[in-house]
């Protein structure tokens, strides 16, 4: 499956942006869904997931409370809506595609497949 990101851009804090994975190339509804950022000099993190079914949604700690992780299996998207956004928000965001299996949702190295990732910039 190829996964592609869109929805970045430039921001003022305290507001939103709406993030889009759109897949192709197979059906969406076989993999769990991850979003990961990466900012400047720091390593991915593990920003949000979803299960295939939708059942199952975890966030980390930072973002809890202001995004929120979402997918459409037959529209083949998964989407991050992001309120209230900080300056330390900002990262390049990226979506992945796991199988399913018992592998860690909150490592990057569980994700087989990922899209080039959008640039959020939060300006504060």
């Amino acid at each position: 499956v190829q996964l592609q990101a869109s929805g970045g851009g430039l921001v003022q804090a305290g507001g939103s942006l709406r993030l889009s994975c759109l897949a192709s190339g197979g059906p969406l509804s076989t993999y769990d869904i991850a979003w990961f950022r990466q900012a400047p000099e720091k390593e991915r993190e593990f920003v949000a997931y979803i299960t295939w079914s939708g059942n199952t949604r975890n966030y980390a700690a930072s973002v809890e409370g202001r995004f929120t992780i979402s997918r459409d299996n037959a529209k083949n998207t998964a989407s991050l809506q992001m309120d209230s956004l900080k300056p330390e928000d900002s990262a390049v965001y990226y979506c992945a595609a796991k199988s399913l299996d018992y592998a860690s949702y909150g490592r990057a190295d569980s994700y087989a497949y990922w899209g080039q990732g959008t640039l959020v910039t939060v300006s504060s």
